[in-house]
């Protein structure tokens, strides 16, 4: 008759990692660049920006936007 492989013999995966917390600076340069972003794109549109309203200063509103959603990505 055939010996049963005990308790011991199974596999058992190593427990999963914890990623490390983020640093400081990745919660902070997130929300700035949102503030920084929104604000350029609201004084963009109520013509308070030297040179008037024009698509450069709502282009760099979004992308500042867009930079903090890619930063929030990274946020632990």
């Amino acid at each position: 008759m055939p010996v049963s492989k005990g308790k011991r013999s199974r596999y058992t995966p190593p427990p999963p990692k914890q990623a490390p917390p983020s640093r400081l600076w990745v919660p902070t340069a997130m929300f700035t660049l949102w503030g920084v972003g929104l604000a350029i794109v609201i004084l963009n549109y109520t013509d308070l920006l030297p040179g008037g309203a024009t698509n450069s200063y709502l282009f760099l509103g979004l992308g500042a936007l867009t930079s903090g959603f890619l930063l929030a990505t990274r946020f632990r």
